[in-house]
């Protein structure tokens, strides 16, 4: 009887949150960074956002690389409609903290996932957190401890950034930090990735 063997995986992303947590359930994958433009289209909502963004990075890698299961993933913060991107500099961050501060912010986490047969599944994990009511002072404490300048929401969860929520309402806490690994371990396997 032939040996199958499983098809390589490859994440289509440059972010080293996202490689860490894949890192957590497989041993080995490659990395490609693909180059899609992020900019959101006039009037389209985070969650559309999210979802077009990770399929259009997996669709990216997987035109290059027809052999593997490739995972394409992106998240965009929401707060009170207002998107939140990654904010790029300390002052930025702190921007967006004010405005969320005290609010309830959104994360979309969205995921595509393409076979070596062209077949595609996606999810969409949204999880609600609700920030403390903090002062420009906590805020600018935080930023300057926890560096989140490449954070979409400008906090890191998996850090001190827990100290800035009083709640959190997840299907998935790996979701927060840009990959839901419940929802993509089981598609893994319907793509014949044996994780155990």
């Amino acid at each position: 009887m032939p040996i199958v063997s499983a098809p390589p995986i490859v994440l289509a992303s440059g972010s080293a949150y996202r490689r860490e947590l894949l890192g957590r359930v497989l041993p080995a994958f490659e990395v490609v960074v693909p180059a899609v433009d992020e900019a959101a289209q006039p009037d389209e909502p985070a969650a559309e956002l999210a979802m077009r963004l990770a399929a259009a990075k997996a669709h990216a890698v997987a035109s290059r690389r027809p052999d593997a299961v490739v995972i394409g993933s992106d998240q965009v913060a929401e707060c009170e409609g207002a998107i939140l991107g990654k904010p790029g500099s300390a002052a930025r961050a702190i921007e967006q903290l004010r405005h969320c501060a005290g609010r309830r912010l959104v994360l979309h986490t969205a995921v595509c996932v393409i076979g070596p047969d062209g077949a595609s599944r996606n999810h969409l994990d949204q999880t609600t957190l609700q920030l403390r009511a903090l002062d420009t002072e906590a805020i600018r404490a935080y930023v300057e401890r926890d560096r989140p300048l490449d954070c979409a929401g400008s906090f890191r969860f998996e850090a001190l950034g827990a100290a800035l929520f009083s709640g959190v309402e997840t299907r998935d806490p790996t979701a927060i930090q840009g990959l839901p690994l419940l929802w993509l371990c089981g598609a893994l396997a319907g793509f014949g990735v044996r994780l155990l």
